[in-house]
């Protein structure tokens, strides 16, 4: 039987899943991270499949989200982004810390995934930890740079009142540099990493997570099982039950849990 246990870790509203026999044991664990304007019990269809597989998954809310919320409106959230991408990579290692001082985890076997926003905090966390074992980074983005360069010419495309001075801009491009995974892509260290996009996505378009997938496979030389990309050519920004299956695939394959399923 799966349970779910309610939590909080530090300042960090979390759901704990894992096979009830085995709660108080060592596990393998995953952490799961919603994306923008989701919340932590909107993943629980993924954090269910991979308990059910020996894991020990954890869901975090994200600053301004579910639990943390704090009455922003779309507009006030927006120009937040980058520092609740920030904020989650630092939570990630809090989290860590607390499963491993209560003997709960195994410090070799830690996964990272996430949805959209969820997928951006996976990439940049690789670029910022080399205690993550394995990544899913899903409709996420591995080129921070990039990406919030992107943003900005599509807010003043819109024309929208966009509360950020150009010397702000240029100060949180600098704070995201060390954890862009395109320009530190040494840090990868060829690590399990599997991405899933739509090829239709408006929200988070596919192609620079899939030129950084192209740029670094060459590398992974023999270990090339360990990187893969999927690019479903009928998908939008919402991830596919097939995407979901093989999430859970992925992590049963290379963060070998000690719970194997008959």
């Amino acid at each position: 039987m799966i349970i779910i246990e309610k939590e909080k870790i530090r300042h960090i509203p979390v759901l704990h899943l894992s096979e009830q026999s085995a709660f108080n044991q060592e596990l393998p664990l995953i952490i799961f991270i919603h994306g923008f304007q989701s919340a932590k019990e909107h993943n629980l269809h993924y954090a269910y499949l991979m308990a059910e597989k020996g894991f020990r998954v954890l869901l975090p809310d994200v600053i301004y989200h579910g639990e943390r919320e704090v009455g922003y409106s779309d507009s006030q959230l927006m120009p937040r982004f980058w520092e609740m991408v920030l904020q989650t990579i630092k939570d990630l290692a809090l989290i860590k810390d607390d499963l491993l001082a209560r003997k709960l985890i195994d410090s070799k076997r830690i996964g990272v995934a996430g949805t959209s926003m969820g997928g951006i905090v996976t990439n940049g966390a690789l670029a910022a930890y080399d205690w993550i074992t394995v990544g899913v980074s899903l409709m996420g983005n591995p080129s921070y740079v990039a990406y919030a360069e992107l943003q900005i010419e599509e807010i003043k495309k819109r024309k929208v009142n966009f509360p950020i001075t150009d010397e702000e801009v240029n100060k949180v491009i600098e704070q995201l540099k060390p954890f862009d995974l395109s320009l530190n892509q040494d840090k990868l260290s060829n690590r399990p990493l599997l991405f899933w996009h739509g090829a239709k996505d408006p929200v988070v378009p596919y192609q620079h997570a899939y030129r950084f997938y192209e740029g670094v496979k060459a590398g992974y030389n023999e270990a090339h099982e360990k990187i893969d990309f999927i690019l479903d050519q009928k998908a939008g920004h919402k991830v596919s039950r097939e995407g979901v299956l093989r999430t859970a695939e992925w992590f049963e394959k290379h963060l070998r849990p000690a719970v194997q399923k008959a």
